[in-house]
């Protein structure tokens, strides 16, 4: 091929890899290491549910230039942080309720108020709660480590949790296998505490052993955690 011609071709081939970059570029999501960070997993979860493509950024956890990598992108700091064009959303829940409002035909809430009110109050206590759980059980979706006997504070958070599970599977779940039926926000937020459970082997009613594994069917899950296991290799 003559010089010129392959010079027409590397320009066009720079051309379509920017338009590229741009198209794909419009919607990021940067999350943190897959393998440990439960607030990443969240929307996550619930933007992988509305079926747009996205980009992801992953920040390596647990690093000596993790904060500064963070700071980069978040002006919070912390992970996770969405950007759609020119708009930056950061905090797990949210992102959800942006991603919510944004592709409504996802169905990211119950249709029904009353349910929705439920989901949302569920949601924003796991947010806000659950402090001795978070600090005596991390999340690390690669590891099987089970515990004996769990801290009367954290086997309390086990329990509160399996309380709020229980209630909403049976007034609201009659749909499908999740919180309220089909998929929503709720499971999103409470994802991580399955992988939690599971991987400190923390016995379970019924109902919640159902729950945790019907998150752990989800083909979303399984993605992460097979990102996790390649992150860890």
């Amino acid at each position: 091929m003559p010089p010129a011609g392959r010079l027409r071709n590397r320009a066009a081939g720079r051309m379509m890899a920017t338009i590229t970059e741009v198209l794909m570029s419009d919607l990021v999501l940067v999350i943190g290491s897959k393998r440990y960070s439960s607030w990443s997993l969240r929307p996550w979860l619930a933007l992988k549910q509305t079926g747009t493509p996205f980009e992801e950024l992953v920040v390596t956890l647990r690093q000596p230039d993790t904060k500064a990598c963070i700071l980069q992108h978040s002006p919070s700091g912390k992970v996770p942080l969405l950007k759609h064009g020119e708009l930056i959303v950061w905090e797990s829940l949210a992102i959800c309720e942006y991603l919510a409002e944004s592709w409504p035909e996802s169905g990211l809430w119950p249709q029904d108020r009353a349910a929705r009110a439920v989901a949302r109050s569920v949601s924003t206590e796991m947010h806000a709660g659950f402090m001795a759980l978070r600090q005596h059980l991390p999340m690390d979706v690669c590891a099987l480590t089970p515990m004996g006997s769990l801290a009367p504070e954290v086997a309390a958070d086990v329990e509160r949790i399996q309380r709020i599970w229980r209630d909403c599977r049976s007034r609201f779940g009659g749909e499908g296998p999740f919180l309220f039926g089909r998929f929503s926000i709720a499971d999103a937020m409470y994802a991580p505490v399955a992988t939690r459970f599971t991987t400190y082997g923390v016995e379970l009613d019924t109902v919640s052993r159902a729950y945790v594994q019907a998150i752990w069917a989800l083909p979303a899950m399984q993605e992460w955690k097979a990102a996790a296991e390649r992150e860890a290799a």
